[in-house]
């Protein structure tokens, strides 16, 4: 058998230098999109990762059909009851794309497509209609369309009445928009092409060419973010402003488009806020005066001013506040809790507030669908590691609930019963407590002989909640153990547990990863030789630290459109999202948090030893993370590394930071990665 050869990319050293230090960075060329060597390398990637996984390619199809025919093709959702219609989202055998539909007053009523994807899809290697809004009087529908996987988004409009696609089409804008009540006037949010950054708000009249359209504001601080929303009272359309730390909002009457926005509280440094409308209040989340959990707050329309904010929730130090539901006679907090979501329920009338009781050791909920202000149904969806996605109705006046849907799983075989979900916790070096949710098959030994896989994340207070995941049944019934690794750098334990994890402790991440990792091999779940750890975007950042930190503990790691080249990307203000990341990683423009940074970025710490078994994948087209970042990591790496374990890129040369858009095309992906993690542990069943 002939042997293959693995790429080999030619150094050309540049050098980078801050604070007197220099970097050599031999693969920095590969940043030159155009450049066809760079595309040539991509190419040879793919075509040895496909030659060395030539073995699994029939098991990766029988993966793919067997995840495929765990769910229900022939599907749709919860209807939901807006402005007159209702609103159900589709899926038909054998197509990739959703269909979105409407009935008039009853789901009876003739149906109304609005939208067949699979239509619009067919000539487009990548296809995402991201959001769509009908104006208030039904008659025209704004979407927003992505056909290259760059979160670049058309805005298009068209007529319900007759089907007819308007001329008006927007373009590179961030998808987000929002009508007034006029019925003719749309304000939408634009996306800076290169910086990907949302930097303005313009206001669109229906018939008007867009390159007329109006700027009513512009966000010039290069670290914020704007974007545009209606209130779900309809009575107010709301700008806002947002950092990592702070945030800003102006709102106006949704009847008076053309009146000038009211700034509802000047921002300050450190200090964040949302607002959402109730009769003749704004309501408001935030941390103002180190109240780091949140608290809730209210405020006259009249005044808004922060002196006249009165409390409704005081803060408190083991729950965190993370969003509201406002209805005719509820307001529905959603918290956390012990790391775990609860939903409370507070009627307007003053009478006694109660939370919603769920029994599980680890699961997650949270409040979703919930669109028409006058309903006394709250709508929530419910799911665990072992138990399928539901959505739940909820009587909030006489407390009845329905489980309005509850996603299948195609197998005879399946019941939640098979498996075991837990928490446990782990001892981080610091003495900190770091919690795991686990999850396996029933019949499985601690004897340190199972092959686990754990899920990191661990930044911007993204909390990685324990979902349920019909793929994830291939592994599990294979042996394999799952677990979500609860870093500091999520909000899992509340606001604290992401500060303790971002920024010049960031470093705790890290070590909360290596040391949950230690906790399971010492409690004899698994051990090195069967241990795989897995994250993406910036859970690769995860595995590619780590990696560096403490290559003995795993066999193998997936690093998905990776954050690896940390400094680089954070000293290049042109790329994609970087100003606004100072407030999460620092600044290394400052010398304290360029070392800081250099002292953990995965690309910049790649040495001559033995690493685990790899595969890193990415898209050509991404905008969170650029393509070279992976693409010169793996090509340093394999400069360096020691010994013959397996090291893998595979870009998808159609696609960005969230991979295929078909749904089955997104199980390919699934299969590929798992098969890499079976055919390690010579599982080919």
């Amino acid at each position: 058998m002939k042997e293959i050869i693995s790429p080999n990319l030619k150094k050309t050293p540049k050098s980078l230098i801050k604070f007197n230090d220099e970097r050599i960075d031999n693969y920095y060329w590969l940043k030159e999109r155009e450049n066809p060597r760079v595309i040539e390398y991509l190419n040879s990637e793919n075509d040895y990762y496909r030659k060395m996984t030539l073995h699994t390619k029939d098991f990766q199809d029988k993966l793919f059909n067997e995840i495929k025919n765990k769910i229900k093709e022939e599907d749709q959702s919860v209807p939901y009851f807006l402005n007159g219609y209702w609103y159900v989202t589709k899926y038909k055998e054998n197509l990739d794309y959703p269909i979105y539909s409407r009935y008039k007053d009853s789901l009876r009523s003739n149906e109304e497509i609005l939208f067949d994807c699979n239509e619009l899809a067919q000539s487009c290697d990548y296809f995402n209609l991201s959001n769509f809004k009908i104006s208030p009087d039904n008659k025209i529908v704004a979407y927003s369309i992505d056909t290259v996987s760059r979160r670049l988004y058309t805005i298009k409009f068209k007529n319900l009445d007759n089907g007819e696609i308007l001329k008006d089409e927007i373009t590179n804008t961030s998808g987000t928009f929002a009508w007034a009540n006029d019925n003719s006037t749309l304000f939408y949010t634009n996306r800076d092409t290169q910086t990907l950054r949302n930097d303005k708000i313009f206001k669109h009249k229906i018939g008007d060419n867009p390159v007329n359209d109006k700027l009513v504001f512009h966000e010039t601080d290069e670290t914020f973010y704007t974007n545009v929303s209606k209130s779900k009272s309809k009575k107010f359309i709301i700008i806002s402003s947002s950092s990592t730390l702070t945030s800003e909002f102006q709102f106006l009457l949704a009847d008076k488009p053309d009146d000038k926005f009211t700034l509802f509280k000047k921002r300050e440094r450190g200090v964040e806020y949302s607002i959402s409308h109730f009769e003749d209040h704004f309501y408001i989340i935030t941390n103002k005066d180190d109240a780091f959990n949140y608290k809730l707050l209210k405020t006259e329309l009249k005044n808004t001013s922060s002196e006249n904010w009165i409390e409704v929730i005081g803060h408190r130090e083991n729950v965190l506040i993370e969003g509201i539901d406002i209805f005719k006679d509820f307001l529905v907090v959603s918290e956390r809790f012990n790391g775990l979501n609860r939903i409370n329920i507070k009627p307007w009338n003053g009478s006694e507030s109660y939370y919603l009781k769920f029994e599980s050791e680890t699961f997650s909920c949270y409040t979703t669908g919930n669109l028409d202000f006058d309903s006394k149904k709250l709508r929530y969806a419910y799911n665990s590691l072992n138990e399928p996605h539901s959505i739940i109705e909820f009587d909030m006046f006489s407390k009845n609930k329905i489980i309005l849907k509850q996603n299948q799983v195609l197998d005879t075989k399946f019941s939640k019963d098979n498996y075991i979900t837990k928490r446990i916790w782990a001892d981080s070096r610091d003495g900190t407590k770091i919690p795991i949710s686990v999850i396996h098959k029933k019949n499985i030994k601690k004897d340190g002989t199972n092959p686990l896989l754990l899920y990191g994340y661990g930044s911007y207070g993204n909390t990685i909640d324990p979902t349920f995941s019909i793929s994830r049944l291939s592994l599990l019934d294979r042996g394999f153990i799952f677990a979500i690794s609860h870093v500091r750098g999520s909000e899992y334990l509340g606001r604290s547990w992401y500060e303790d994890g971002k920024l010049l402790n960031k470093i705790n991440t890290f070590n909360d990863y290596i040391d949950c990792t230690k906790h399971l091999i010492k409690e004899n779940y698994s051990s090195p030789t069967h241990m795989y750890a897995y994250g993406g975007s910036a859970g690769g950042l995860l595995v590619g630290a780590v990696m560096n930190m403490a290559p003995e503990l795993y066999n193998g790691m997936i690093a998905a459109v990776p954050f690896v080249d940390v400094v680089t990307t954070m000293l290049d203000e042109t790329i994609p999202l970087t100003t606004s990341e100072y407030d999460e990683w620092g600044n290394p423009n400052e010398e304290k948090f360029y070392n800081y940074i250099l002292s953990y970025s995965p690309y910049d710490n790649v040495s001559k030893i033995n690493y685990p078994n790899l595969l890193v994948t990415t898209g050509l087209h991404d905008s969170q993370v650029q393509y070279w970042e992976p693409a010169k990591w793996v090509a340093k790496l394999r400069a360096n590394k020691l010994g013959d374990n397996k090291l893998f890129l595979n870009t998808n040369m159609d696609t960005g930071h969230g991979g295929s858009s078909g749904r089955f095309e997104a199980i390919r992906d699934l299969a590929k990665e798992y098969s890499f993690l079976l055919d390690l542990e010579n599982i080919y069943k």
